[in-house]
């Protein structure tokens, strides 16, 4: 089983991953998890270019091609091979973040970014996704009183972090049967308790 968690900046789905990790190994699954971009040598290498407050002249293009560039290599180096295993592989962002920072963010062509993560990602898609849902603005705020790393992307304007929130709207209402949407404001054990609820049912109905 392949699940991603996905969001704005400073939605908190990032804390929320250990927590799951371990919810699902007490219930006798073996779990890998990574973020992106990262989770290899190379792909740790392409997100500090990516990250670096400095790299301010970095086009959206350049931008989209590095997070696929990271993804290709986290997917034939990892990802594949533990799903191959018959693990669990929970990922701190994927592809769908490409489309919802590069693509509407960006304000880039959806469909042109689709073939370039086609090809990065070899068709591969989560089975299921969780969007933690919140304001840019509670977000961005979240971020600046030391809620995770401040980097370059979190530097846009806010008009481009609202652009990139309702991307990820679009996307989950078009594909409902794989995202789950959760209301990232909430308390974070609350949070958490959804997304178990969420994938109790998603067992479950696998079973």
């Amino acid at each position: 089983m392949f699940i991603s968690f996905e969001g704005p900046d400073g939605s908190g789905k990032t804390h929320q991953v250990e927590p799951t990790v371990k919810f699902l190994e007490s219930r006798g699954l073996t779990v890998h998890s990574a973020r992106e971009p990262g989770g290899t040598s190379i792909g740790d290498q392409v997100r500090k270019i990516l990250m670096k407050m400095e790299n301010t002249t970095m086009l959206p293009r350049t931008e989209t091609l590095l997070f696929c560039a990271a993804r290709a290599q986290l997917i034939e180096e990892v990802i594949l091979p533990h799903l191959d295993k018959g693990d669990v592989v929970l990922l701190d962002r994927y592809a769908d973040s490409t489309l919802a920072y590069q693509g509407y963010g960006h304000e880039k062509d959806i469909g042109l970014v689709s073939k370039v993560l086609d090809f990065a990602t070899g068709g591969l898609k989560p089975d299921l996704t969780f969007l933690f849902d919140l304001d840019p603005e509670i977000g961005l705020k979240r971020r600046q009183k030391g809620e995770g790393e401040w980097n370059r992307m979190d530097a846009y304007q806010l008009q481009y972090h609202k652009r990139v929130r309702q991307g990820y709207l679009k996307m989950a209402k078009k594909e409902p049967e794989r995202w789950r949407i959760l209301d990232a404001t909430k308390n974070p054990y609350m949070v958490q308790s959804d997304i178990q609820s969420h994938l109790i049912v998603y067992l479950s109905d696998l079973s």
